[in-house]
C-alpha cells in the first residue's frame, strides 16, 4: 500500500496543516516507508510463535502500600502568589 500526493494533501487539510510541496513531497516519503514497514511486519508469519509479554522474566517486589510522605500542601504553598482556603487563584484567562 501506498499514498499518492493527493491523499497527503487531504490529510494535511483534515489536520489543518499548510504544507509546501517540499514537505508534502518529504512527508509522503515518510508516510510511505512507515507503510512499507507496516507492509512487512504483517506478512510475518507468526504462527507458532508464543507472545512476548516482557522481554526478561522478572518477578517485580512489590512494596507494602505504606504512607511515605505527610500533607506539604502548606508548604507547597507557601511560594504560592495567591492562596485562598486552600487553593491556588490565578488570573481569568478566558472571557
Amino acid at each position: 500500500m501506498s499514498l499518492h500526493a493527493e491523499e497527503v494533501q487531504r490529510l494535511a487539510t483534515l489536520a489543518r496543516l499548510d504544507l509546501n510541496p517540499a514537505e508534502q513531497a518529504a512527508l509522503l516519503a515518510d508516510l510511505n516507508a512507515v507503510l512499507e514497514l507496516i507492509d512487512r511486519l504483517q506478512s510475518v508469519d507468526t504462527q507458532g510463535v508464543e507472545p512476548l509479554t516482557h522481554p526478561q522474566a522478572l518477578a517485580l517486589r512489590l512494596r507494602d502500600d505504606a504512607v511515605t510522605e505527610s500533607n506539604a500542601r502548606e508548604a507547597l504553598q507557601a511560594g504560592a502568589p495567591r492562596v485562598e482556603a486552600g487553593l491556588y487563584l490565578v488570573p481569568k484567562v478566558i472571557e
